[in-house]
């Protein structure tokens, strides 16, 4: 079994398979390969495994069979102390947002810069600018426990990308936003792509790949298909299913 792949290949699925029984496949022989510095829609129906494939990213799950690499490496031989260091490189959007209650809107965005040593008046500085970016600029002093859904979700965001992360995973980051604050906040997201990042966005609006113009990869029945943008599918699973 190869344990690195090509530093270019961020995100590689060699041959992956992940259940959890026997009636409940959720992946089968998945090969996909993520570049470095790309951005990626995740689709399929509900229950297809993507939020499920967010997790295998972020190291919180593993698969049944087969590899999968991370900043190539093979994230089966990572050791469980690396895996707070490697998380400081993935910026993530959870569907449960996972805001502090105990901290104020300003400080759960500034908090991931503070645990990388940046001064505490720099850190809400860039916090303060990223809040006003997603509407949320007459918040900053509120609890995460006030705001509804859509608002604690703009949060999440603006927590996730503050510190420029090398991977960014969003697990429906448009789910409980109006149209025009959607449209923003991927724009924020293709900014974000343009200085380096690799995205990935799982999300079940299958208009978003043909308005971005980026790959999607659609996930159905346990298998992979990549769909360029505007093109047919051009690859599946190692079965050709």
């Amino acid at each position: 079994m190869l344990q690195k792949k090509k530093t270019e290949d961020v995100i590689s699925f060699d041959n992956v398979s992940l259940s959890f029984g026997p009636d409940n496949k959720i992946f089968s022989n998945l090969d996909i390969i993520i570049p470095k510095g790309s951005f990626h829609f995740l689709t399929g129906p509900s229950g297809a495994g993507k939020s499920t494939f967010l997790k295998m990213v972020y190291l919180s799950q593993h698969q049944t069979a087969g590899s999968v690499f991370l900043f190539a490496r093979n994230t089966l031989h990572i050791n469980h102390s690396e895996i707070p260091y490697i998380r400081r490189k993935i910026g993530v959007v959870f569907q449960d947002f996972r805001l502090i209650p105990t901290l104020n809107i300003l400080d759960n965005v500034a908090l991931p810069l503070r645990v990388r040593g940046v001064e505490t008046r720099k850190a809400r500085s860039q916090a303060a600018e990223l809040l006003d970016w997603v509407g949320l600029e007459d918040a900053m002093q509120r609890s995460p426990l006030t705001l509804s859904g859509g608002q604690q979700q703009r949060v999440a965001i603006a927590r996730a990308v503050i510190g420029r992360p090398e991977i960014l995973l969003a697990d429906e980051p448009t789910g409980n936003v109006d149209d025009e604050i959607a449209l923003k906040l991927l724009h924020l997201f293709e900014e974000l792509h343009k200085v380096g990042t690799t995205v990935i966005v799982a999300t079940h609006n299958r208009s978003l790949p043909h308005t971005f113009h980026h790959p999607e990869i659609f996930l159905n029945q346990g298998t992979g298909i990549l769909i360029p943008p505007s093109s047919v599918p051009v690859f599946r699973n190692r079965e050709g299913k």
